[in-house]
């Protein structure tokens, strides 16, 4: 009895110790796992940011309109990082600024219309279109007596000289029976300025894109017809050969967050993205209700006749001399 009393109270004076003990143990193996689980966030940090830093910078010099816009989701919605690309885009309020920073080298690919691209080329840059872009220019009039573009005959119209606008009104008046003898151009370079001499009476006329044609249409002027209607586009996306022959995965890449953006924006209800377009486009936020969002489509290449046609006319311009056709300025990059 007494050992077994005295075995009793050996292993009832230990308690505390082996308690302690365990405690003890307990709190390393904790500790193990805290840190484990530290290790492991860590690590995946490192893993994202590696990734991160591994992906190929794409640099974008944009106009604020409408084919701006998936590129802008693209980032905006991570789908570029998702693809392995980082999309380091920059806006222009003029085309004039974007040549600028294209021609000083700090944008590879830039938003830019065909005969953009003949007179790149014209001067001894190797660019080369990649693909086509969602872009619209529209003809508006203020006048009531002007109900076609066949009633331009003899009126003012204002727009942009040797440019991509007087290229789509050369266009539009071939298409009605006209050319562009039949007219009289007023040149204005800024776009605000030919709405608002649109507005005054100030000609019958005037080539706009976006937002400027829905501030027409709230301001009471009426639509002749559009790029669309007319079936032209001179809309392209561009890029220096030189960049074409370093980052062609980057540009790929590029252009698989672009669809994924379309589709994004094809599958959402435009209330999820509507803010992003008066922002980057310039809509008012008064127009905001009448914003017609344009159905994008998947990226695709520009049709080798539109291109062939605008190297013409800039021929006629005498903007291009060169014996160019569109197989010379058209990439295989993305398209084959």
């Amino acid at each position: 009895m007494k050992n077994t009393r005295q075995t009793k109270r050996i292993f009832h004076g230990k308690r505390p110790v082996m308690w302690m003990m365990l405690t003890a143990a307990f709190g390393v193996a904790l500790a193990g796992c805290g840190n484990a689980a530290e290790s492991n966030t860590t690590v995946a940090a490192n893993a994202q940011t590696e990734t991160t830093a591994a992906s190929e910078t794409i640099t974008l010099g944009l106009l604020p309109s409408i084919d701006a816009i998936p590129f802008i989701v693209a980032h905006e919605q991570g789908f570029d990082a998702e693809q392995g690309v980082n999309l380091d885009i920059q806006t222009f309020k003029s085309a004039k600024d974007r040549d600028v920073v294209f021609q000083a080298g700090k944008v590879e690919g830039l938003s830019a219309d065909l005969v953009a691209i003949s007179i790149y080329n014209e001067a001894g840059q190797d660019v080369k279109i990649t693909s086509t872009t969602f872009g619209e220019f529209d003809l508006l009039t203020g006048n009531p007596d002007v109900k076609s573009v066949a009633d331009l005959k003899g009126k003012t119209v204002i727009l942009s000289k040797n440019t991509s606008t007087q290229y789509t009104m050369a266009m539009m008046l071939e298409q009605a029976g006209l050319t562009e003898d039949d007219i009289t151009v007023t040149e204005v370079p800024q776009i605000p300025t030919r709405l608002e001499l649109l507005k005054n009476n100030q000609a019958d006329a005037a080539v706009l894109p976006q937002p400027f044609v829905t501030m027409g249409k709230e301001a009471g002027l009426n639509i002749l017809g559009s790029t669309h209607t007319a079936e032209i586009n001179p809309f392209v996306l561009a890029f220096p050969q030189s960049v074409i022959d370093e980052k062609a995965d980057a540009i790929r890449d590029m252009y698989a967050a672009y669809d994924q953006a379309v589709e994004y924006m094809q599958t959402h209800d435009q209330s999820e993205y509507i803010d992003l377009i008066i922002k980057e486009v310039g809509y008012p936020e008064t127009l905001k209700d009448q914003i017609d969002v344009p159905d994008y489509l998947s990226a695709n290449q520009a049709d080798p006749a539109q291109v062939d046609s605008a190297l013409d006319w800039a021929r006629e311009k005498g903007l291009l001399t060169k014996d160019l056709h569109a197989a010379d300025v058209i990439s295989d990059v993305q398209f084959k």
